[in-house]
């Protein structure tokens, strides 16, 4: 039987095997996490080493490489908010099971509002914000910095504002793959758990190499300063299907094959 393949329409980015072609790649990028003995850091109670490594790669991002938060504020090395306990988190492994990538979904908070909400302003006209109970926010997606794509080879760094580009590796064109592997589970969670829209703030070349992916998100509001110049997109999952669908039946056939999420963390008050 062929199997189909997933290629960008940006030449540049060369030409990546479908997902599930390599069976062995796509079951190691969405294993679930490695369970491990809960222990307390910094009144954080970690259930599994998977996700403390989650935090880890976002202090070394968000702390080291991009200077958005302080390092002093985070001395054990493990960056966290106080978003995590509600959020929902996603991880993709290498052939090692290591980490490379990591993003999370962060519904609504008590007053229906979304993190980017406290950075970023809403201008779009014509555009029906949905039911925040409907909506989840994109945050934190990023993949290790060996994994990232050099700036004008198509697929920026994969977190907002990062200017750090890499030197070349063959690990380089795994990336698309990484990040699709991490909007699927996203996509699976969502569909399950009532979540129609997402919200993103990123930066524009990340919003139009995700569109070359058929993952369209449209802007909903000028560039503002949210960890770099970003700028508040919104994502329709029910548009999505339909443009993933005529384009590239094989990825849509793939986004809905049934998804192991990752565990959720335990957190202690």
């Amino acid at each position: 039987m062929t199997t189909p393949r997933f290629e960008t329409q940006d030449r540049r980015l060369g030409r990546l095997d479908h997902p599930t072609r390599n069976a062995n790649l796509a079951a190691h990028l969405m294993r679930p996490p490695v369970g491990a003995p809960r222990r307390v850091e910094s009144g954080l109670r970690v259930q599994d080493r998977v996700f403390r490594s989650a935090l880890e790669l976002r202090y070394q991002v968000y702390c080291v490489e991009c200077s958005f938060l302080s390092p002093q504020d985070y001395p054990d090395g493990a960056e966290s908010d106080e978003h995590d306990d509600a959020a929902k988190h996603f991880y993709a492994f290498d052939s090692q099971d290591e980490l490379v990538g990591y993003v999370r979904l962060v519904r609504p908070d008590i007053n229906q509002r979304f993190p980017f909400q406290n950075h970023c302003t809403t201008s779009a006209h014509g555009v029906n914000l949905p039911v925040p109970g409907h909506a989840a926010e994109v945050s934190r997606l990023m993949l290790r910095r060996d994994y990232r794509r050099l700036r004008g080879n198509g697929l920026a760094d994969v977190t907002a504002g990062q200017q750090n580009a890499v030197s070349p590796g063959v690990r380089r064109d795994d990336a698309a793959q990484v990040l699709m592997t991490l909007y699927r589970q996203m996509y699976a969670y969502s569909r399950a758990n009532g979540i129609g829209h997402w919200y993103a703030a990123m930066e524009r070349p990340l919003a139009r190499s995700l569109l070359r992916m058929n993952i369209a998100f449209r802007a909903i509001g000028p560039q503002a300063d949210y960890y770099g110049p970003v700028a508040p997109y919104l994502a329709s999952l029910q548009e999505v299907e339909a443009q993933v669908g005529v384009r590239d039946p094989g990825l849509l056939a793939w986004l809905e094959e049934t998804e192991r999420c990752s565990i959720k963390p335990a957190f202690v008050n």
